[in-house]
Formats: structure tokens, sequence, C-alpha cells
């Protein structure tokens, strides 16, 4: 008699364990805010993600530098207008911060990303629920947000497999469009999950 198969695992699960030197060029606040405007915008130049963040360019550029070198962006010259004009996106790669495989190498600079991630997830639910009472009322049509909440009882081997399937969903739709390509918006999502034992 043939095994079950086990499900397919979070992605998370298989992606490289972010190293310390990467830790470090995300821990620096500005380089958040470039790494966030970046997001946003899909790729950029130093100067724009200055006028972005109110930041010098020179400034910008430097951090720039950093993050390339941490490989957390890169080089995006299908969108330079020659060899001179340098445009960035983020890193393709998908990284986690730790697991009990493959601990977080500085704990301390863990700790600063995780705060970050919080607030960022903070801000967003913030901005939602601002949004939500305008939209239930009728005040407000257009979507721009969901809570949305689900109960389920998974095995920790089920929950990694619904997680798969949610980021291959996702992964469908990422490339449809450019960044900024008209009558797109951009969208975030946040997933949150926790079992009742934490």
């Amino acid at each position: 008699m043939s095994e079950p198969e086990r499900p397919v695992r979070h992605p998370h699960s298989e992606a490289p364990t972010i190293r310390a030197a990467q830790l470090k060029a995300m821990a620096h606040p500005v380089r958040m805010q470039i790494e966030q405007a970046l997001d946003r915008r899909g790729f950029a130049r130093a100067a724009d993600l200055a006028a972005d963040l109110g930041l010098p360019a020179n400034q910008v550029s430097f951090h720039l530098r950093v993050l390339a070198a941490a490989e957390l962006i890169e080089e995006a010259p299908e969108h330079a207008r020659d060899r001179r004009d340098r445009v960035w996106r983020r890193a393709p790669q998908m990284w986690q911060l730790g697991s009990p495989e493959h601990p977080v190498e500085d704990e301390r600079l863990g700790g600063m990303l995780l705060r970050e991630i919080a607030a960022q997830h903070q801000d967003l639910v913030r901005r939602v629920a601002q949004w939500a009472p305008e939209y239930a009322s009728g005040r407000a049509t257009e979507v721009h947000g969901t809570f949305t909440r689900y109960g389920l009882w998974l095995t920790e081997e089920e929950w990694e497999a619904l997680m798969a399937k949610f980021a291959e969903a996702v992964d469908g739709f990422r490339d449809l469009h450019e960044p900024g390509a008209e009558g797109t918006r951009r969208w975030q999502i946040d997933v949150v999950g926790a079992d009742d034992v934490i």
C-alpha cells in the first residue's frame, strides 16, 4: 500500500532564509521607505523615488546600491532609456525570515523587520477600516478593499497546502499588467493566519 501524498508545503517554507547582510540592508528606515515606494511603482529611477519620498537623489542612489548589493533589488534594463539610465525593481526572489530548521541569523534585526511588517499591516487594516463604513452604507460605490475572515479546522500540512494554493492563485494574476497600466490600481494583500494556540 502506497503512502498518502503529503500536501504541498507553503511557498515560504521552501524559500531561502534571509541572510544577516540582507536583514542589515533592510533594517534602515530610509531603505524600508525606498522598498515600499519601489513596490508601489513596480520599477523606478533614483530621481523618481527621491521625488516620492522628498529625499535628495544622491541619498536615494546610495541606499539603492546597498539594497542591490544585498540582492533585494535589481536593475530593470528593459525600462531604461539608454545604457546609462539605471532603473530598479524589487528582486523576484521570495525570502523567509527564519524557521526552526533555519533560524534567523540576527534576532535583533529580524525583530526590527517583523515590527515594520506589522506596522505596515496595521496601516493597511486602518485604511480599509476607514473606507469600509462608506461602502457598507452605500455612500461609496467603488471597491477599494475587503475584510474577510474564515475559520477552518485543518492539520498543519493542510494549512500549508491551503497557503500554497493561495500563493499559486496570486502568482497567476501577478503578471497580467505592467505597473501603472491604464485601468489598473495597485492592490496590497496581507495574509495573516493564526491557530488558536498562539
